[in-house]
């Protein structure tokens, strides 16, 4: 497979980088990445990596599109209201970059579906707003041996994480980080306590680029690591994870 006139001009500030160029294209055109979420991480994530010409993209969103989600969910527009966010977002990335595929998957993770549906993928990005989810989709990465780019968000603030713990002794996966889901007050979403629009835009567009990275090779991995955001004081830290030898997802059985 080689590039396309139309895709050596479509992504030549690419193909220039050194770290990415025409291999690293290839590379994301070959890719298949499942985004866990059509929401405020999911809409400008999956607007990035289409723009970035990831080969299929996989959208898991159950939820229909609504008046209060555009102030931050940006994929999606006025006249959307009411459509499928799967459909949605699918729709503006069919129209962004003809090269890429789309698989809808207008459903909710399930025990019965995780396996089926995260198998057909190389790299997960979850951007769900629930830790029941979240666990779920952890530990059929593990099961499966998938990398996860992981983030969430607060009112001003996020955090991001890589978690792949088939690629190295002492990787951690998300159960290391969060054993179990903490009390009812931590299952608060943005309709319970707010947030400002632009930190999911950028918290977003850092998981996208977790996952080009992931798929290029370029940079260094976050795998092992988590990255905090705070958007009003605009300080960015990077903390280490360890793994749990004891994980009951990914540790020794």
């Amino acid at each position: 497979m080689d590039l396309t006139d139309e895709q050596l001009e479509r992504y030549a500030r690419h193909i220039i980088l050194k770290e990415v160029g025409g291999a690293g294209q290839m590379a994301l055109l070959r890719a298949r990445v499942l985004v866990v979420g059509a929401g405020g991480l999911g809409a400008p994530m999956l607007l990035y990596l289409a723009a970035a010409g990831v080969g299929t993209i996989g959208i898991v969103d159950d939820d229909k599109v609504e008046l209060s989600n555009l102030q931050r969910q940006v994929i999606h527009t006025t006249k959307d209201i009411g459509k499928a966010k799967a459909m949605s977002a699918a729709e503006k990335i069919a129209a962004l970059n003809p090269d890429v595929k789309f698989d809808i998957h207008a459903v909710r993770l399930t025990d019965d579906n995780a396996q089926d549906i995260i198998g057909a993928y190389d790299i997960v990005a979850d951007g769900t707003d629930n830790f029941k989810t979240r666990h779920l989709v952890s530990d059929t990465c593990v099961t499966l041996g998938k990398t996860l780019v992981s983030a969430a968000l607060g009112p001003y603030e996020g955090q991001l994480a890589t978690f792949k713990p088939h690629a190295g002794e002492g990787l951690p996966c998300y159960r290391c980080f969060l054993p179990e889901a903490p009390g009812a007050d931590a299952e608060r979403t943005c309709a319970d306590f707010g947030i400002l629009g632009a930190v999911a835009g950028m918290v977003g567009t850092m998981q996208a680029l977790e996952v080009l990275k992931e798929i290029t090779g370029a940079g260094e991995s976050l795998a092992g690591k988590m990255v905090l955001v705070d958007a009003q004081s605009m300080m960015v830290r990077k903390i280490g994870l360890p793994k749990d030898p004891a994980c009951p997802s990914c540790g020794a059985k």
